[in-house]
């Protein structure tokens, strides 16, 4: 599949494990690269879909894109009672955001952006996940265990914490991951 991307040169701009897990799941060959640390600076009237197409855009638009290299660049956040969580710089501000997130729905919303010299795709996707509450302990295990400090909202719904805490996910799993597997296909397939 995707026979059409054999003339690209594929690059995920995006140190994530996960991302790279999933595009390889997906039978994607490419290869990463990506930039130091980007500080991730936005509009502040920007909102939800918003942000992450920004940011993804951005991020593609650190590189020098040559005749036949395609780019695919990601951003992920989660958003709950008007607020935007991106990762934690630290176990304190994890702990907070997971105690935010406890007991309510909030949304999960990556942007991503294909570009080649030629042709660029932005979109975003959103999901919405509820939480069930969770104790002080079972936050701390997750924080101590787990390490979620690479993570928006701190927390990867594929770990031990999706499997006690999340109660019901309306959307696309793969977004709350990190890349919206479904919708990067159809778009890849217009290249």
């Amino acid at each position: 599949m995707l026979s059409n991307l054999e003339k690209y040169q594929i690059i995920l701009a995006s140190k994530s494990p996960r991302r790279k897990e999933l595009l390889n799941a997906l039978g994607v060959n490419f290869f990463i690269k990506t930039q130091e640390e980007l500080e991730e600076i936005y509009p502040d009237t920007l909102q939800g879909a918003e942000i992450v197409e920004f940011l993804a855009k951005q991020k593609s638009n650190f590189f020098e894109i040559k005749n036949n290299e395609l780019i695919i660049s990601a951003d992920t956040i989660v958003c709950v009672e008007n607020k935007v969580l991106g990762k934690p710089t630290n176990e304190i501000e994890a702990k907070k955001m997971l105690s935010l997130l406890s007991g309510k729905t909030h949304q999960v919303f990556t942007g991503v952006c294909i570009r080649t010299r030629e042709k660029e795709s932005v979109f975003s996707v959103a999901s919405s996940v509820t939480f069930a509450n969770l104790t002080e302990e079972e936050i701390d295990f997750y924080i101590k265990h787990f390490r979620p400090l690479d993570k928006a909202g701190a927390y990867g719904i594929q770990e031990w914490i999706g499997f006690i805490g999340i109660q019901s996910i309306s959307g696309s799993y793969w977004n709350v991951m990190g890349l919206p597997l479904q919708r990067l296909y159809q778009e890849l397939k217009k290249f």
